[in-house]
């Protein structure tokens, strides 16, 4: 919702100031199709030249997620540390009947209990690849830490593709619009000999080149670019708060102090309260009795 909204600003804004201030948008309509053909369409071509078919399609579908924002809410976060105590006093009170969940995550009963963690890959893994490790006595802390880490790092460079690949066509679409804008002086002087008020309109044309490739790069590309960036690190928190309790639970911490290791390094917009926390692990205790 705020995407939209900032967008119609952002149009309301230049537009409608241009016409308080006595412009008339004429010439910009009339110039419009065939600068955005040119512009629009250099940036399009290069774009596919710099991208490979799967970063075309990520980059389509995270444009999604100005509008969407992140994937993981507050009580997704509530559920992650609910879901990694119980795999983590399974593990210590049954370690042989883990194995029956982490080697199959989508038949797993605990794990179906949080079906929208259960539908992301990357989550399901993390968590049964270190507890996999960890039942095969690869349970140095430290050394499992550091896999985690370079693990997380390369998903992430992964994710922030799109940014990435956003931003480069943010910061070619001003000398995009330079070129239209010269072609429209080429056409320009190539009628030199018509009168000015003719004369005017044409490099009043050519004008609406520069115009577009600026409005375009920092009025939309490049803030679609930030807001992927944005969103993109924010979820990243989701997967950092696996990385914390994982290790914890390493270092023997008590199940309890492990979830609240990854209760305190969450963010402080989608922290659980400890009240929350205690009352759900509470539930879970009963159930399970």
């Amino acid at each position: 919702m705020l995407g939209l909204i900032g967008i119609g600003v952002i149009f309301a804004m230049v537009f409608g100031g241009y016409l308080l201030a006595g412009g008339k948008l004429g010439i910009i309509l009339k110039s419009l199709p065939f600068e955005f053909m040119m512009i629009g369409g250099a940036a399009t071509g290069a774009f596919l030249i710099s991208n490979d078919s799967h970063g075309l399609r990520q980059t389509a579908r995270d444009v999604g997620k100005v509008f969407k924002g992140p994937k993981w809410k507050p009580a997704d976060y509530r559920d992650l540390l609910c879901l990694l105590f119980e795999l983590i006093r399974l593990a210590r009170s049954n370690p042989v009947g883990l194995e029956e969940h982490i080697e199959a995550p989508s038949n797993s009963s605990i794990f179906g209990r949080y079906p929208k963690i259960q539908s992301d890959h990357e989550a399901v893994d993390l968590i049964c690849d270190t507890m996999r490790a960890a039942s095969m006595n690869y349970d140095d802390p430290h050394q499992v830490e550091e896999v985690l880490d370079k693990r997380m790092e390369t998903n992430r460079h992964h994710a922030l593709h799109s940014s990435h690949a956003l931003q480069s066509m943010a910061d070619a679409l001003p000398a995009l619009g330079i070129v239209a804008a010269v072609l429209g002086v080429i056409k320009t002087m190539g009628s030199i000999d018509q009168p000015p008020e003719v004369l005017g309109k044409m490099i009043g044309g050519a004008l609406v080149g520069t115009f577009l490739g600026v409005f375009l790069a920092y009025g939309l590309v490049g803030p679609f670019a930030n807001k992927v960036r944005a969103v993109v690190e924010e979820d990243d928190h989701f997967y950092q708060l696996i990385r914390e309790v994982l290790v914890a639970n390493l270092h023997q911490h008590p199940a309890n102090i492990c979830i609240e290791v990854g209760r305190q390094n969450t963010p402080n917009g989608v922290r659980p309260s400890f009240t929350e926390i205690e009352e759900s692990l509470r539930s879970l205790k009963q159930e399970a009795a």
